[in-house]
């Protein structure tokens, strides 16, 4: 089953576009309880999930011992839930050869995602896995994300167009593994319409305060999933995580219905 496939199959089971971010912030650097901690998120919120969202900045920032617990965490999580790794990665091929060895075959995600300026050789390496996908950031959910990927170039495209290119030619190739695009919900506005219909991985809601107006009447048809982390992670409230990844997956079904 190809990875369009798998998610699409997903949303269609839990009726949930909700991407459950996994971003762990030890306390005061202490990382002996983040190992509990994600698995209770996991635990309570799977049957909500269209996906998780593992951040690899935060497991890095732990050192070996984070490293060490996000491998057992893969080794863990049900894998009828797709799993995106967010890595971001960006290098030569040849590099990015031992990436994709390390994330698809090591760790059997789902799906990566990568910087792809680097241009189609440095995103090659991930495009022979079948039943696999990368997500390529085209338009990303910060203010910086106007310095380039939404400038205009000459011949009246912008950056993020190369980008998409990218993934089209992959298409054009046969390639195996699906690719889709990273588009932050904050930055939406102007962006949607160009998009091809791939799936997109969609940051900005909660707290980075995104509208789902914009994405929900864009009549896309590609399994997009939509992301939060800190709004179920972090939120400060008296709900449990089930709770407000129930609520999350309800006000983006509603926001689709709508």
């Amino acid at each position: 089953m190809r990875y369009v496939e798998k998610l699409a199959q997903r949303i269609e089971v839990t009726g949930s576009r909700l991407c459950v971010g996994l971003d762990p912030r030890p306390v005061d650097g202490d990382a002996s309880p983040v190992e509990d901690f994600l698995k209770t998120v996991v635990d309570q919120t799977w049957q909500q999930a269209a996906a998780f969202k593992p951040n690899m900045a935060y497991f890095e920032a732990m050192g070996l011992r984070g490293i060490e617990i996000l491998d057992r965490l893969l080794g863990w999580m049900p894998r009828e839930v797709p799993i995106i790794l967010d890595a971001k990665r960006s290098d030569i091929g040849e590099t990015q050869k031992y990436y994709a060895h390390s994330y698809f075959s090591h760790w059997n995600v789902d799906a990566v995602t990568l910087n792809p300026f680097l241009g189609y050789d440095s995103i090659e390496p991930f495009l022979a896995w079948p039943e696999k996908g990368i997500y390529l950031l085209a338009v990303t959910s910060n203010a910086g994300s106007a310095d380039f990927q939404r400038q205009t170039l000459a011949d009246g495209r912008a950056v993020f167009e190369l980008v998409t290119a990218l993934g089209q030619r992959a298409i054009d190739e046969g390639q195996m593994t699906d690719v889709g695009y990273v588009v932050g919900l904050t930055n939406a506005a102007g962006v949607l319409a160009k998009m091809p219909d791939a799936p997109l991985l969609v940051p900005g809601l909660g707290a980075q305060g995104g509208d789902l107006a914009a994405l929900a009447a864009a009549g896309r048809s590609a399994p997009d999933v939509i992301n939060v982390s800190r709004g179920i992670l972090y939120a400060g409230d008296d709900q449990s995580y089930a709770q407000r990844a129930a609520l999350w997956a309800q006000q983006i079904r509603s926001a689709y219905q709508a």
